[in-house]
C-alpha cells in the first residue's frame, strides 16, 4: 500500500474563482467537485495520473459540470471508469455511489479513508468529506464553509446551516479547510464590518491581501483559524452578537435584541447577503 504521507492535496484553479481539489500519489488521483474537465485533464495528463474517483459535494453546475467529460476521457484513455461519489439527498446525473452522514470511502489509489458529513444549508443535500492522510487532517467542504465566510442559503434554513457549521467547529483544530471558492478578501471585508477590532482578523487581512497580490491562493486555512476570524463560526461570541444587534437597530429590523446563536446566524447571513 502506498505511503499516505506521499499523497499530495492541491487546488486546481478554474473559472473566475473556483478550486477543484485533487488528491494524488505518484500514479493515481481523486478530484473533488470538478465543474470543468479541461484543467483537470490537463493536470492528469501532465503528471501521467489515472483518475480513480470523483467526489461531489452538491449539485451546482460549477461543481458537477466536468463529470461527463472526465468519464469520457478515462474511457478514451483506456482507464477503468472512475467511481463518482455524491450526496444521496440530491439527484445528480452520473453519480454512481450515493453517500450520507456516517458513510465512509476507502480508496486504494491514492490510499486514504474519507468520512462523509451531511451539511445542508447551501443546498438541501450538501455533503462534505473529512480525511486523515498521514498526520494531516483535511476537510473538503464545497460551498458550506469559506475562508472567513459561509455559503448562501439557497435551499436550506439558518438552523440547518448553523448545525452544519457546528459540525466543522467540532473537527480537530488543525484540520485543513479546502473550500471551493476564492472569496476570501470579500469575506474579510464583511467580517471586519462585524468585528472591526478583531486583531486576528486584521492580521489575516494583511496576509490574505499579500497572498492575492502575488497570485497565490489564501487556501487552505484551518478550523482553528476560522474559529478566530470567521463571524459565521462566532455566533455565540459577544462581539458578533452585539454587532448583529446594532445592525438590526440601525436598519430598524425586529427583533433587535437577538442573542440565540441561530437567530444571530440568520441575521448575520441576511446582512451578508445585502452587504456591499
Amino acid at each position: 500500500m502506498p505511503d499516505k504521507n506521499s499523497i499530495k492535496v492541491q487546488a486546481i484553479a478554474a473559472f473566475d474563482d473556483n478550486y477543484f481539489w485533487l488528491l494524488s500519489d505518484s500514479h493515481c488521483a481523486v478530484v473533488v467537485d470538478p465543474g470543468d474537465a479541461d484543467p483537470v485533464i490537463a493536470y492528469l495528463e501532465d503528471q501521467q495520473l489515472s483518475l480513480e474517483a470523483i467526489l461531489i459535494t452538491h449539485h451546482h453546475a460549477d461543481h458537477i459540470g466536468g463529470i461527463a467529460d472526465l468519464l469520457n476521457w478515462a474511457e478514451q484513455s483506456r482507464q477503468a471508469p472512475p467511481t463518482v461519489y455524491g450526496p444521496a439527498g440530491e439527484d445528480i446525473k452520473l453519480v454512481s455511489d450515493s453517500l450520507m452522514q456516517g458513510d465512509s470511502i476507502h480508496l486504494d489509489n491514492p490510499a486514504c479513508l474519507l468520512w462523509v458529513l451531511d451539511v445542508p444549508g447551501h443546498t438541501a443535500g450538501h455533503i462534505a468529506y473529512y480525511a486523515e492522510i498521514g498526520d494531516q487532517k483535511h476537510l473538503f467542504c464545497g460551498d458550506t464553509l469559506f475562508a472567513s465566510g459561509c455559503g448562501r442559503l439557497f435551499e436550506g434554513t439558518p438552523a440547518q446551516m448553523l448545525t452544519s457549521l457546528d459540525k466543522f467547529k467540532n473537527l480537530p483544530d488543525e484540520t485543513l479547510v479546502h473550500c471551493a471558492h476564492e472569496y476570501t478578501l470579500s469575506n474579510i471585508k464583511f467580517a471586519l464590518a462585524v468585528e472591526p477590532q478583531n486583531q486576528d482578523l486584521l492580521e489575516w487581512k494583511l496576509k490574505a491581501e499579500s497572498l492575492r497580490q502575488v497570485g497565490k491562493s489564501t487556501l487552505p486555512t484551518t478550523i482553528a483559524h476560522e474559529k478566530l476570524v470567521n463571524p459565521f463560526l462566532r455566533c455565540d461570541t459577544s462581539s458578533v452578537i452585539k454587532a448583529v444587534q446594532r445592525h438590526c437597530e440601525e436598519e430598524q429590523l425586529k427583533p433587535s435584541k437577538i442573542s440565540e446563536p441561530v437567530e444571530v446566524f440568520a441575521s448575520l447571513r441576511a446582512w451578508k447577503d445585502i452587504y456591499r
